[in-house]
């Protein structure tokens, strides 16, 4: 007798003991039933962004990328090392190659994809609302845009999804142990960007608006905070010793001296970043996540997007910066519009006609599917950096014309002096081939990878719109040339001035970090 009620003492003492770190009764609705067919999503769009990778050429980031890959640290002005090293890796493996270089991305893109059908599936999707989540994902703007070029944007965007779905499965279940994966992923993050601090930022102040507030003093909760920084710590002790450089840029940023920024820019990029068709379905799946009462467990992540959309807005960062957030609220929204057109044919085609629209649109203007030669100024326009994916080898070509027509003595003490990253990037990949001399810049972390030699008195100057700061380095700036990309596309370089430059005022060593450093 006594052995049997000891063993029911203590068969009832687990569970009563796991309810602290788990609700015995879950919270929202019950996640829907495993479905392969967002696989064949995700893997279609992979191949895809695979096929169109060696359309066009490297986008400026890109050679940047390759430069810094070379100069491999814990840290950059304006980035962490993983995309760097991912460079690095893929030129090591396949010198040259676009489709290595973005092959990572088109991966990373296809798993954004699985992210948002996941996430749909915890709101309770079935299989086939969790086909037209990831078919909503695969066609947006943010999973194209990113998925074909290698980009920091495209690691911030399966890290902010990844951490939402374990933020989900935390606020459905209760279970404090979910934290941790948030604050690893999270963590990892870190050596992208920084930006992941700011979405443990949002998901912080969301859940001490809309509760369950009992999590911010969960154990695991607070376990996970501490691995968080552990992982965060690489990144924020080079920022620190550096004198915290992304801040510098984000000053930049915020005064509207980059693409995508200015705060009504990214306002507007907000309806148009997924597709102008889904604000519908993201802005329903916002007010699913807000009122809905069998959701009433989620309506922390309902809040997190309007608490981080408004520290970008305010503080003058990029509009694509809580994009992926936006992904998140089409899964909820998807379910919601799956529902409202459940009995209606008419409806249901209203939801394929808007997988269609946006799948066209986005495709025209975000993948290179237009002939280079003869691209519309209407897809630069909108999306300024398919501009920046032609014409480089061209641009090289600008630069030999001036650099052969200097005297013998001269050549052999030139440099190139660029206002980019990307104009130097291109010199590093091209110029050899033109018997090219190096390229210097002193944008962003390109002036910690080198400055000129000292007796480099002899400047071909290039990405300068006017001579004014020139003519304070230099004795003599003339105008020699310009960039002629043998293609009309309006872009940073296309038609641009080249500045031949002689006799150095000052060393370099007194200008480089002073003056000719610069961040955006």
């Amino acid at each position: 007798m006594v052995g049997p009620a000891h063993n029911v003492t203590v068969t009832t003492a687990i569970p009563h003991r796991r309810s602290r770190t788990a609700h015995q009764h879950p919270t929202g609705p019950t996640p829907g039933p495993p479905s392969t067919t967002p696989w064949l999503v995700a893997g279609a769009t992979t191949l895809v962004l695979l096929g169109l990778a060696p359309r066009y050429g490297y986008h400026r980031d890109e050679l940047y990328f390759l430069l810094a890959g070379r100069h491999l640290d814990w840290g950059y002005v304006d980035q962490g090392p993983l995309v760097p090293a991912l460079a690095r890796l893929a030129d090591t493996v396949a010198p040259g190659s676009l489709l290595a270089l973005r092959t990572p991305s088109a991966l990373l893109a296809g798993g954004a994809v699985l992210l948002v059908a996941a996430i749909a599936r915890q709101f309770g999707a079935d299989r086939s609302t969790q086909t037209f989540a990831a078919l909503l994902g695969a066609t947006s703007g943010i999973v194209l845009a990113t998925g074909h070029l290698l980009s920091t944007s495209t690691v911030d965007l399966v890290v902010w999804l990844a951490a939402a779905l374990f933020t989900v499965r935390l606020l459905r279940t209760g279970d404090g142990r979910w934290a941790l994966a948030v604050a690893a992923v999270l963590g990892i993050g870190m050596f992208n960007k920084l930006l992941p601090a700011l979405l443990a930022v949002g998901l912080v102040t969301a859940l001490a608006l809309a509760g369950p507030r009992r999590l911010l003093r969960e154990r695991w909760v607070l376990a996970a905070a501490g691995l968080f920084g552990l992982l965060a710590a690489a990144s924020l002790t080079w920022q620190a010793a550096n004198g915290f450089p992304q801040l510098g840029v984000a000053a930049t940023i915020s005064d509207g001296d980059s693409s995508y920024s200015g705060r009504l820019d990214a306002l507007l990029l907000h309806f148009v970043i997924i597709s102008p068709f889904v604000v519908p379905i993201w802005v329903a799946g916002l007010l699913a996540l807000l009122r809905r009462p069998t959701w009433r467990g989620y309506r922390a992540l309902g809040w997190a997007w309007p608490v981080v959309a408004g520290v970008v807005l305010l503080a003058g960062g990029k509009g694509y910066y809580d994009a992926p957030l936006l992904l998140v609220l089409t899964a909820a929204g998807a379910v919601v519009a799956a529902g409202w057109a459940a009995r209606s044919r008419v409806r249901r085609g209203l939801l394929v006609a808007v997988v269609v629209l946006t799948t066209a649109s986005n495709a025209v203007l975000l993948l290179p599917l237009l002939p280079a030669e003869r691209l519309p100024g209407f897809v630069v326009a909108v999306n300024y950096d398919a501009g920046e994916t032609i014409g480089w080898p061209a641009f090289a070509d600008s630069l030999a014309a001036v650099h052969r027509e200097l005297p013998a003595e001269e050549q052999a003490r030139a440099v190139i002096l660029t206002a980019n990253y990307g104009e130097a990037g291109a010199v590093a990949r091209y110029g050899p081939q033109r018997g090219l001399p190096a390229a210097y810049s002193g944008h962003n972390s390109m002036a910690d990878f080198g400055r000129p030699p000292h007796d480099a008195d002899v400047v071909i100057a290039v990405g300068w719109s006017r001579p004014d700061q020139l003519r304070a380095w230099f004795t003599d700036v003339t105008l020699a040339g310009r960039v002629d990309q043998q293609v009309a596309v309006e872009n940073d370089e296309n038609g641009g001035p080249i500045w031949l430059c002689r006799g150095l005022r000052r060393p370099w060593a007194d200008i480089w970090h002073t003056e000719v450093r610069h961040t955006g």
